[in-house]
């Protein structure tokens, strides 16, 4: 389980990392590398997700909600972002799921 949240993790870094720098360089007119740093970044993000054990269809979805979470993270920390108790609490149910989905006993 460890291993899986480590996985999802570097995905989400590679994923909303590498959105965020394309969104500097189209929305706000930065150079062009911090773009193609982007690109290598969700290209690469594309790879890192295989690495999980789980199939395709679990695997996107539970990310899904990772992507949720680390993208609010991801705003406070360099977006000045201050979410409200709707944010939190959809960022918390949205943990649960990814929990139910990827971990809980299956026949």
């Amino acid at each position: 389980m460890l291993q899986s949240l480590l996985i999802f993790i570097l995905a989400a870094f590679l994923e909303v990392g590498g959105g965020y720098l394309v969104w500097l360089w189209l929305k706000e007119n930065k150079s062009f590398l911090l773009g193609l740093g982007g690109l290598i970044a969700l290209g690469l993000y594309g790879i890192v997700a295989t690495w999980q054990a789980q199939d395709f269809g679990r695997v996107y979805a539970a990310y899904g909600g990772i992507f949720i979470v680390f993208s609010i993270l991801w705003a406070m920390k360099f977006d000045s972002f201050k979410p409200d108790i709707w944010d939190i609490l959809g960022g918390g149910l949205a943990l649960l799921g990814i929990c139910i989905m990827m971990y809980m006993p299956r026949e």
